[in-house]
């Protein structure tokens, strides 16, 4: 089936319909979604199994109690299901509208049936909690009904990973509408995906024809990106042509979504153990010396990470100080000494913290390093001032030459906000012309996006397969115009210094210490950011004494900081308008509304 949300609409208004009909007056409405995405999942690895029930059913009842382990034969081509997971019950969800009295033990049997990998499905969805209220309400039988009606077309080879991602984002959005809640999530949208799958993979595309491929995702979510990125660069028809393996590792910290990732591996003849439930920041699912080739992620931005950093911090007080190596790492002070400084963001957005926990996972450049594709919105561009632990991260990151690009993105691109997003490409083996450099590409105006005919949720505009084109053209043209300018690092770093200016007494007198220095005025206190490649003297005696010629500045306690504002570096100045032109206006307006007052008093 086309990814095209557009054409996904019926199945989705026919699932809606699914809870409007069975689940009105028997579930609050913002328990719907519990129900819904379970059995829509489920259904889906049951179409998966129907062609081979028989000769599972044969399978397992030969060998029952003759083989410890029945796992092998039952996922063999020969004698299973010829995919990663089976059911060994008797029924499927067509068959157990055959026997409705029996309706609550028998489906009970058949999700008793389904092998150890799709229990834990189950498990996360905590779908076996609903069981006693199906029962108790009498809507089992019609629920099963609904969702093995021919309107529901959720056969794996209809329905693909990415337009799984999409039909869950489109009910989740809809639950959240009708209870007032906020989704919380950020599905990234299929044109994003491939965005990021060129520029991930494209600029390597020779040097990964053969071999063994590791692609993480730190948040999963239902897998897309992963899936979506292998099937770009394996794509016999592709730009890539692949013969390489590839190898999908993932994390996911959300049970719905981890079970909706976890199914489609399965689906996908995937390794399912290849996808870890947890917070990724505190509970990290792999070996710590895991490395990975490729990373591509869209991690949650403006969320808490508080009860992580409950797991993780020893420190005490207001001052986070984690013992982890992902978070403590080396970056220069104002007097160009490496520092081991523990790099945290604030509280209330984790984003960067998912970015180190990236960078910790690259791949050394001796074995081939790694490329990482991540979409973050516009604080971890320039949120913290200088010397927080956002700027510190910036500077890490920026110090180890590890930025390729950036590129913003239009908004109203995701489904359940408008904000302005960017994708970020590092690299630990950037190409001669690109080493000491960042590419800053605007790609939000309307020259690279087209309007949606009918929104979906905040999501209003949408990247054509000609924008994607464009888009990349740019980056591998590595040249400034328009659209795209190039920096080098250092363009992004500067040092915050404190203006003093001095106190003074009523008779306007210069207030001393016991040194005899003068006070510094704290209502006078001010700082200055001066660009890292500026001598700081000179700029001081530039911008600052002709204006205070009494100010000073002390040298031992500067700050060293890093931001990258795209506002600034593509800001095209609006003239003013001419005052003649203004002066006509409100001439016209004044005789258009000419004895408009004298009506309305008289």
């Amino acid at each position: 089936m086309n990814l095209d949300t557009q054409s996904l609409q019926p199945i989705i208004n026919f699932i809606w319909t699914v809870a409007d009909d069975v689940l009105i007056n028997k579930y609050l409405e913002n328990q719907y979604q519990d129900v819904i995405l379970p059995m829509t999942v489920l259904r889906r690895l049951d179409l998966a199994l129907e062609p081979t029930k028989d000769k599972v059913l044969k399978t397992h009842n030969e060998f029952k109690g003759k083989i410890d382990n029945l796992s092998g034969l039952l996922t063999s081509k020969e004698h299973g299901s010829g995919l990663a997971f089976y059911n060994t019950s008797p029924y499927t969800m067509k068959k157990l509208l055959a026997d409705p009295k029996n309706i609550d033990a028998n489906f009970l049997d058949y999700l008793n049936g389904f092998s150890e990998n799709v229990q834990d499905i189950i498990s996360k969805f905590k779908f076996r909690n609903q069981l006693e209220t199906f029962e108790n309400t009498g809507i089992t039988f019609s629920l099963i009904e609904k969702f093995c009606s021919p309107k529901v077309e959720l056969r794996p080879e209809k329905i693909s990973p990415m337009a799984m991602g999409y039909m869950f984002e489109d009910l989740i959005r809809r639950f959240n509408e009708k209870t007032n809640a906020a989704a919380g999530r950020h599905f990234t949208p299929r044109e994003i995906i491939e965005l990021m799958t060129h520029l991930v993979y494209l600029p390597v595309k020779d040097k990964i024809q053969q071999g063994t491929y590791l692609v993480y995702d730190p948040c999963a979510g239902s897998g897309a990106m992963l899936t979506q990125s292998k099937r770009y660069a394996t794509n016999p028809d592709g730009e890539i042509k692949s013969k390489a393996t590839f190898h999908l590792y993932g994390q996911e910290n959300t049970g719905e979504m981890y079970a909706t990732c976890k199914s489609d591996m399965l689906l996908k003849n995937e390794d399912p153990d290849k996808i870890k439930y947890g917070s990724t920041l505190s509970e990290y699912g792999f070996d710590p010396d895991l490395k990975f080739n490729f990373m591509l992620t869209n991690p949650p931005y403006g969320t808490s990470w508080k009860e992580d950093i409950a797991k993780l911090n020893v420190g005490s007080g207001k001052k986070i100080s984690i013992v982890d190596r992902r978070f403590n790492l080396p970056i220069k002070n104002f007097k160009g000494e490496l520092e081991e400084t523990c790099l945290t963001s604030r509280s209330n957005d984790g984003q960067l913290m998912f970015m180190l926990h990236m960078l910790s996972k690259m791949k050394d450049p001796k074995d081939g390093g790694s490329r990482i594709a991540s979409v973050q919105n516009g604080s971890a561009l320039f949120t913290g001032d200088a010397g927080s632990g956002e700027s510190g991260i910036r500077q890490y990151i920026l110090e180890n030459d590890l930025v390729e690009c950036i590129i913003q993105l239009p908004n109203d691109m995701f489904y359940n906000t408008g904000i302005s997003t960017y994708i970020w490409i590092i690299s630990n083996m950037k190409e001669e012309r690109r080493k000491g450099k960042v590419q800053l590409i605007n790609a939000s105006s309307a020259e690279f996006y087209k309007n949606m005919r009918k929104p979906l949720g905040d999501k209003r505009v949408e990247l054509t397969n000609d924008h994607i084109i464009k888009i990349q053209e740019l980056y591998f043209a590595f040249e400034e115009n328009e659209y795209s300018l190039i920096f080098d690092n250092e363009d992004f770093g500067f040092y915050q210094i404190t203006v003093h200016q001095p106190e003074r007494n009523a008779n306007g007198e210069i207030i001393k210490d016991a040194k005899g220095k003068p006070k510094s005025d704290k209502e006078l206190k001010d700082t200055e950011n001066v660009p890292m490649k500026e001598d700081i003297q000179e700029y001081f005696e530039r911008e600052v004494l002709p204006f205070a010629p009494d100010a000073w500045y002390d040298k031992s306690k500067m700050k060293l900081g890093y931001e990258i504002s795209f506002t600034k570096y593509f800001y095209k100045h609006e003239p003013l308008r001419d005052l003649a032109d203004i002066e006509n206006d409100i001439m016209q307006l004044e005789k258009e509304t000419d004895g408009l007052l004298k009506e309305i008093v008289e």
